[in-house]
C-alpha cells in the first residue's frame, strides 16, 4: 500500500486509482466464474497493481512534458478493455452524454441533422430549427459569434455539436449560408427537448399542413415500409404506432428495413420481435458469470396475417441481427440483401465514478432461436457460421460504389419537401427484390412481369406467371404425398411459421383509402396464399424447449442486467454510439 500514498495529495487521482482496482477486481472475479469474490486475495491484487502504480509515478516524475494524469488513467483502462474484445469499452463523460442521448432518443438542441461539413441535411418537423425556417442545404458558418472555419481542425464537428446542443429553454445564435440566395442568414433559436425517432418511413408527406413519414410504400399493392435506424428506448412503441397506422390503411404486406442498423437496447430488439410473433423463442443469452436467459413471444398485441421481408446489409449488426435471425428462424419473414456483420455479444453498461463515466463490458453472448451462432470471432472466414445470411435466392450484393449511391439516395429521400420524394435514377435493388417477392405472395404481378408476360403471349410461349403457378402446384402435390417430410430423422412435428389471422377492430375493414368488405376478403385470401420461402427446410425453432409465459412489450433494463450492480443499460451495439452512414448527426 505504500506506493499508493504517492497519490494521497490528489483525491481525484486516488479515486481513479480505485476505479482501476475495482475494474481489475471485476476482471479477476470473472476469471473464476464466481461472482461472489475475486479470483485472488486483495493483497495479491495490490501486488499485481504495483507495476501500474510504479509506471504512472515514473511518468509523472520524469516524462519530458507535463502529463494529464486522468487522461493517462483513462488510456490505461481503454488498453485493458481492448485486450478483452472489440466491443468492451470505457465510456468517458463526454461519450456517456452522447450514449444516453442515443439510447433515450432525446436531447436539448435545435432539431437539425447535419453532415460532417455542417451542411443541414434536413430539419426535424416541429423543432425550433424547422419553425424558424432553416432549410436543407444551409451550411452553418457561425455559432455564437465564432466562425466554424476557425474551430479546431479535426474536432470541428464535435465542437459545433457542443455549441449547438444545450439545456432546453436556453438560446443559441447561428448564421447559415443559403446557396439558393447566395447570402448568410442569421437565426436566434431557443433550444428545446428534441425527440429523434428511430422508426422512419420511405419519405415525408404533408398531412394537414404537417410533414409526417409515409409508411405505405406501394398504395396500390398496400405494401408497408418501416425503417429502424437503431434500437433506442422508444423503438418498439414507435414501431407499434407505425404498424397501427398501416393496419388502418389496409396494409397487406410489410417490409422491415434494418440496413446499416448498428444495434441498441436488447430489450427493444426483443420487444420488436414480439410484435410479429405469437409464440416461441425470441433469443437466448448465456455467459460465464451470468445465468442463462431465454425470452419468448406471446400472442397478445401480435401483428400477424401478412407476409414480411426484412432488409439487411453488411452493416446490420447486434440487436438488428437478433430481430432478423428471430424472424428468419420462425419463418415469419424472408431475409433480403447481404450477410450481416456478425456481432452476437451483449454488453452491460455499468456506471463508474459515481455515474460520470461508464464501463461497457461484454457479459454474455446470444444465440438465435434455432440455437445457431451469430458472433463472428477473429479469424472466422466466409464458410464459418456467423451473422444472418439472406434466404436462398434473396442475396443482393452491392459494390462499394453502389452502396455509396444508396446512402446518398436514402439521404435525399429523408429530406423534408412539399413536392414529395425527389426523382432519382438510382435503383434500390434490395428493396425491389423484396417488393417483387411480396407481390408474388399477394398474387399480384410486378410491372416487369406483366411486360414479359405480354411478350410471351405474343410469341405463343407460356408466361412466367403460368410457369410459376404450375411449379407451385407441383410442389404442393409433393408436400402432400404421404410418408414424405422435410424434417430430419427423429424430429418432432414442427409448426410452420405461418401467422394466424388476428381479429380486426371494429371499423377497420373500412380504410381511409375507401377499401371495404372486398378488401377484407382480399386480405384473407392473401393470408391463405402466404407460404414461407424456406418451406423446404425443417423448423428447428419450435422443437426447442421454451419456458412458459411470454415477454412483455417493454422489458425492464434491470431485468436484463444479470444481477450486476449499477447497470445503466443492456445493449447489443457496435460502438459507444451509432455512427451515421448515410444521414448525419442530430443537433
Amino acid at each position: 500500500m505504500g506506493r499508493f500514498r504517492r497519490f494521497a495529495g490528489n483525491r481525484c487521482s486516488l479515486c481513479w486509482a480505485w476505479v482501476i482496482v475495482a475494474a481489475c477486481v471485476g476482471v479477476a472475479g470473472a476469471q473464476t466464474g464466481d461472482r461472489s469474490r475475486p479470483a485472488t486475495s486483495g493483497t495479491d491484487l495490490y501486488e499485481d497493481l504495483r507495476l501500474f502504480v510504479d509506471t504512472l509515478a515514473e511518468i509523472e516524475r520524469n516524462y519530458v512534458k507535463d502529463v494529464d494524469r486522468r487522461q493517462l488513467i483513462e488510456s490505461a483502462i481503454r488498453g485493458m478493455l481492448h485486450d478483452l474484445d472489440p466491443y468492451s469499452n470505457y465510456i468517458s463523460p463526454e461519450q456517456l452524454a452522447r450514449f444516453n442521448q442515443t439510447v433515450e432518443q432525446e436531447f436539448g438542441g435545435i432539431g437539425i441533422q447535419v453532415t460532417r461539413d455542417l451542411v443541414v441535411s434536413t430539419p426535424l418537423p416541429g423543432t425550433p430549427a424547422y419553425k424558424a425556417g432553416i432549410m436543407p442545404g444551409d451550411r452553418i458558418v457561425e455559432i455564437e459569434g465564432q466562425r466554424t472555419v476557425e474551430l479546431p481542425r479535426g474536432r470541428r464537428l464535435e465542437k459545433a455539436i457542443e455549441l449547438l446542443k444545450g439545456p432546453p429553454g436556453t438560446t443559441v445564435r447561428l448564421k447559415v449560408f443559403r446557396p439558393s440566395e447566395k447570402k448568410e442568414l442569421e437565426f436566434e433559436l431557443t433550444r428545446a427537448v428534441i425527440h429523434v425517432s428511430t422508426v422512419l418511413g420511405d419519405h415525408y408527406r404533408k398531412v394537414n399542413g404537417e410533414h409526417r413519414w409515409e409508411y405505405m410504400l406501394d398504395p396500390e399493392a398496400r405494401i408497408g415500409y418501416v425503417r429502424i435506424t437503431h434500437f433506442g428506448r422508444h423503438t418498439a412503441e414507435e414501431l407499434k404506432a407505425a404498424l397501427e397506422e398501416l393496419k388502418n390503411r389496409g396494409m397487406r404486406a410489410l417490409i422491415l428495413d434494418l440496413r446499416s442498423n448498428p444495434g441498441g437496447l436488447l430489450s427493444q430488439a426483443i420487444a420488436v420481435c414480439d410484435l410479429f410473433l405469437e409464440r416461441g423463442r425470441i433469443v437466448s443469452t448465456s455467459g460465464r458469470s451470468v445465468p442463462p436467459r431465454v425470452w419468448t413471444a406471446h400472442e397478445e398485441g401480435t401483428f400477424a396475417g401478412f407476409p414480411m421481408a426484412v432488409l439487411v446489409n453488411r452493416f446490420s449488426a447486434s440487436a438488428s441481427e437478433i430481430v432478423a435471425a428471430c424472424l428468419q428462424d420462425h419463418h415469419r419473414a424472408v431475409i433480403v440483401g447481404e450477410r450481416t456483420w456478425g456481432k452476437g455479444s451483449v454488453q452491460n453498461v455499468i456506471d463508474l465514478d459515481d455515474g460520470k463515466s461508464a464501463l461497457k463490458l461484454t457479459t454474455a453472448k446470444y444465440l438465435r432461436p434455432s440455437g445457431k451462432n451469430i458472433h463472428r470471432d477473429v479469424g472466422d472466414g466466409p464458410n464459418d457460421e456467423w451473422g444472418v445470411s439472406p434466404d436462398d435466392g434473396f442475396v443482393v450484393k452491392l459494390s462499394d460504389s453502389e452502396l455509396r449511391e444508396y446512402f446518398e439516395y436514402r439521404r435525399r429521400r429523408d429530406v423534408i419537401s412539399d413536392d414529395g420524394p425527389p426523382k432519382s435514377d438510382f435503383t434500390d435493388r434490395v428493396l425491389e427484390k423484396a417488393v417483387a417477392y411480396l407481390k408474388e405472395q399477394l398474387g399480384l404481378k410486378d410491372s416487369k412481369d406483366e411486360k414479359k408476360d405480354d411478350a410471351d403471349r405474343k410469341a405463343g410461349a407460356p408466361s412466367e406467371a403460368s410457369a410459376k403457378e404450375a411449379a407451385a402446384k407441383d410442389g404442393a402435390a409433393k408436400r402432400a404425398a404421404p410418408g414424405k417430410t422435410d424434417k430430419p430423422a427423429g424430429a418432432k412435428p414442427a409448426e410452420r411459421g405461418k401467422p394466424k389471422r388476428t381479429s380486426q377492430p371494429s371499423g377497420s375493414q373500412s380504410s381511409p383509402d375507401g377499401a371495404g368488405e372486398g378488401e377484407a376478403k382480399d386480405r384473407n385470401r392473401s393470408e391463405r396464399r402466404f407460404r414461407s420461402p424456406r418451406r423446404g427446410r425443417a423448423s428447428l425453432l419450435f422443437d426447442l424447449p421454451a419456458p412458459a409465459g411470454g415477454v412483455a412489450t417493454t422489458v425492464p433494463e434491470h431485468s436484463l442486467g444479470s444481477g450486476l450492480r449499477r447497470v445503466r443499460a443492456v445493449v447489443s451495439l457496435m460502438g459507444v454510439c451509432p455512427r451515421p452512414l448515410g444521414g448525419g448527426w442530430w443537433l
